[in-house]
Order: structure tokens, then sequence, then C-alpha cells
């Protein structure tokens, strides 16, 4: 789905489109985040006014908005000597 399907989708749904909302899309789109912290910090990296609250919320509008579906993601992390 492209981004302006997106916005598109949440306009009919009687969103506002801000420029954060704008930057968290595509942060989405063109990034593989697998959690909504990732997607923060590389939202923070274009916008330091963007916070993890407002990611959260957007993550949770997306999904209501049948725009994406929530996946829990495992990684396997290096083991440290003696752990």
């Amino acid at each position: 789905m492209s981004q302006e399907m997106i916005l598109g989708r949440l306009r009919e749904q009687g969103f506002r489109i801000t420029k954060q909302r704008k930057l968290i899309i595509s942060t989405i789109l063109e990034n593989d985040c697998s959690c909504c912290k990732e997607i923060y910090y590389q939202v923070r990296e274009k916008d330091h006014t963007v916070g993890i609250a407002t990611v959260y919320r957007m993550i949770k509008t997306l999904e209501e908005a049948g725009v994406i579906d929530r996946r829990n993601m495992y990684r396997i992390g290096s083991l440290k000597e003696g752990a």
C-alpha cells in the first residue's frame, strides 16, 4: 500500500493528516522496523519533536484503520560470556 493510499484511508475515517503522521507513515514504509521503539528512533532522527507516545498512538490509529496489523517480533541476541 502506498503512502497516498494510507493517507486517503485516514482522511476517509476523519483523521487529520499532520506532518508527524506523514513522517511516521513514510518511516514505516521505507524501513524494516519491528517495533514502535525502532519506528520512534528512525522518526526522531528526522524530527526531534516527535515523542514516543505520538508513535504509539499513530500505530494504534493505523491498526484501527486496517492499514497495518500487529505482529510480535522476536530476535535471538548474542549471548555474553558467563550469561
